[in-house]
């Protein structure tokens, strides 16, 4: 059978999985006439938001597309795949959010019956989300590689759709996450600190917007961020196939020939979702609602997963008649990505010292505290990026740079079980807030309550693996790049004023962009702070209960304000490769990917990590620890969660984005910047 095949199979029956899980999800019992109504508000708000967004980017689609389309060089089978790949990216996000805004619901009322049974749908919920990333993701291509493999162009083809696919995403993560932010904040500085009201209590105007955004950020802004890391780390262990055809670093060839080159990561794709499949069916748990057993239930199926996968991608290997080191590159991927969740865990956790040590630092206030968080969030750099690091040279050694793009793929093979173990936190999020506005029982919200606290750990651990995942796919990007614009590594010279000029441009972008989409959330914050604060002194009776905030005017706010703040700092990553390509050249371009990779990389573990970490710190206090909640400890730990909130949820993650964004768009220009020596 086609190997391609094969995966488009894999691919269905991740979909069909998928619909499976949203029946089980769907059919649940939805609660209370209170829990409904709450639930109804969260829905109405993300629609309406991903409704705008979708409108702004139709629009931006429309234009590049035609840019596209006239652009010599490129033509319009490309502009086809580039709105192809928008599409996909969109549409995956729009089905798992779906699903995220109607499972909150069912799980506030599946914790009234059991922990288990909260998980089970909560974690399925997340689980359809993963896997319409993954099969929407290889069905794409595979459709891709069917109707254009025996163009002669094909290579330059495909980068097309990684480009829509990222194009989306960066608008999707950096508008979300502006939403969620200003929002989180809005509630918790007013509400927590102000009013010294609990969290999600209904008295707070922002909470609705709050819980909004978990869904627009966390769900639909994370699923098109690994969608686009596993397409684009496709696309580029497709576009290295000359090199598995034949290596002259290792002097003999890889595959048999061309075409098992564009097939073995498609079918390393397609076993991944397989064995994600197995694992979301092998989570979990019994009654105890202890953080270790929850983890374990989860780390049980990711674990599973990524077992299955090293053994199904051996199996490719073997029978493709591939290089054993190419196995031997997924491995190490898929290592990698493992132990980069692990230390993100060890980082982040209030089981460990690091967080604990943050929290203890709450006891001399919001100074010490964010300074201590901080430089956890620095130090937590050293394990992911040595863990790449290793990656990269393992994987270069058995396989040449082929192996690289690969184990990126390795690397994202079980995003399927992954991803789920990320949406499922907004979901288990949206329903403790859900049980707290409906008045439930305390019981109740002590069980939601811990699988929020587990949602924390498995958003902090996805972050953490987007982040690795993201440094390989545009590095593999950037070699790709280097092929299709027929740049020799050895030409790139460190002492070439160009390629000079090029790092220390792509060095300051990461950095500007923090600063673009950190300002954003401040500047939503204040419409939101304000706000809250407006209705809480005019609104009578809203202090004591009485009366009801308007919801609807703080996420109408939250809407506009992230829809208009996203545009700046998407429009600036996708023009910045292409001015430096045409002004300093194809080198300088190389140069500028290289420092926008290394130093994106370096912002966002650190950005997560230092907010997860944080955010944990908060929730540590919150049972009980130095003075438990409303003491001076637990103020000074809401304003470094404050601080970290945007860090962690807004610009770290959006940088995953940008330097795959960067890095695909320079592949998609590379036709043009081939032979070019640029204008200056």
């Amino acid at each position: 059978m086609d190997p391609i095949l094969i995966a488009a199979i894999c691919g269905v029956l991740g979909l069909v999985v998928a619909a499976f899980m949203a029946a089980y999800v769907l059919k649940q019992d939805q609660g209370s006439a209170r829990i409904r109504e709450i639930s109804e508000a969260i829905k109405e708000g993300a629609l309406a938001f991903l409704g705008r967004e979708y409108k702004i980017l139709a629009a931006f689609v429309i234009v590049v597309t035609i840019i596209l389309g006239v652009v010599p060089n490129l033509g319009w089978w490309v502009a086809t795949a580039f709105v192809f790949g928008a599409l996909s990216s969109g549409l995956a996000g729009f089905i798992g959010m779906s699903i995220a805004i109607r499972a909150n619901r069912r799980t506030a009322a599946a914790a009234q019956k059991s922990l288990n049974q909260g998980l089970r749908v909560s974690f399925r919920g997340g689980a359809v989300m993963g896997l319409c990333v993954v099969g929407i993701g290889i069905l794409g291509l595979s459709i891709l590689y069917f109707a254009f493999h025996n163009q002669p162009n094909f290579l330059f083809i495909i980068p097309g759709y990684g480009f829509g696919a990222s194009s989306v995403a960066i608008f999707a993560r950096v508008g979300g996450g502006i939403f969620t932010k200003a929002a989180d904040t809005g509630a918790d500085i007013v509400g927590k600190v102000e009013k010294g009201i609990p969290e999600d209590d209904p008295r707070n105007a922002a909470v609705i917007a709050d819980f909004v955004g978990d869904n627009v950020g966390d769900v639909a802004g994370m699923g098109a961020d690994l969608f686009e890391s596993y397409v684009d780390s496709i696309i580029a262990t497709m576009t290295l196939g000359m090199i598995a055809a034949f290596s002259t670093t290792l002097n003999r060839a890889l595959v048999p020939d061309m075409a098992t080159a564009w097939f073995l990561p498609m079918l390393v794709a397609g076993g991944g979702i397989v064995a994600s499949i197995i694992g979301i069916f092998l989570v979990r748990v019994g009654e105890k609602a202890e953080m270790g057993i929850l983890l374990n239930a989860l780390r049980r199926g990711t674990f599973s997963a990524s077992i299955l996968t090293a053994i199904f991608s051996f199996l490719a290997v073997y029978f493709l008649k591939a290089d054993i080191g190419i196995f031997w590159a997924i491995l190490a991927g898929l290592v990698a990505g493992i132990l980069i969740g692990e230390s993100t865990n060890f980082f982040t956790s209030y089981a460990y010292k690091p967080t604990l040590n943050i929290a203890e630092s709450s006891q001399t206030g919001g100074g010490t505290l964010i300074t201590t968080g901080f430089a956890n969030g620095l130090m937590s750099t050293a394990p992911p990026i040595i863990l790449v690091v290793a990656a990269i040279v393992v994987a270069h050694y058995f396989a040449d740079i082929y192996g690289i793009a690969i184990a990126g793929i390795g690397m994202l093979s079980t995003l399927g079980i992954q991803d789920a173990t990320d949406a499922y936190g907004p979901v288990a999020d949206n329903a403790g807030g859900i049980v707290e506005m409906s008045g439930l029982p305390p019981e109740i919200r002590q069980r939601t309550d811990a699988l929020d606290s587990l949602g924390n750990t498995t958003a902090a651990t996805g972050k953490g693996f987007a982040i690795g995942a993201a440094a390989l796919t545009a590095l593999a990007l950037l070699l790709s790049y280097t092929q299709a614009a027929a740049i020799k590594l050895s030409e790139i010279s460190l002492i070439d004023p160009h390629v000079i000029a090029g790092v220390f441009l792509g060095v300051m972008l990461p950095a500007i962009f923090c600063a673009m989409t950190l300002n954003a959330v401040g500047k939503t914050s204040f419409s939101i702070i304000n706000e809250v604060r407006r209705q809480f002194r005019e609104i009578k009776g809203l202090m004591e209960g009485t009366a009801r905030p308007d919801y609807g005017r703080s996420v109408a706010l939250c809407t506009t304000a992230a829809i208009k703040q996203m545009l700046a700092p998407g429009l600036m990553t996708i023009i910045a490769p292409v001015i430096v390509g045409l002004l300093l050249g194809p080198l300088a371009l190389a140069g500028f990917l290289v420092g926008a990779i290394a130093c994106g990389f370096i912002l966002a573990v650190t950005f997560a990590n230092a907010g997860g970490s944080w955010d944990n710190a908060k929730k540590w206090i919150e049972t009980g620890a130095f003075g438990g909640k409303g003491s001076d400890a637990h103020k000074a730990a809401v304003i470094g969660d404050t601080v970290g909130d945007p860090m962690k949820d807004t610009s770290g993650p959006s940088l995953n984005i940008m330097i795959k964004l960067m890095s695909i768009i320079a592949l998609v220009i590379a036709p043009i910047l081939a032979g070019f020596r640029g204008f200056i």
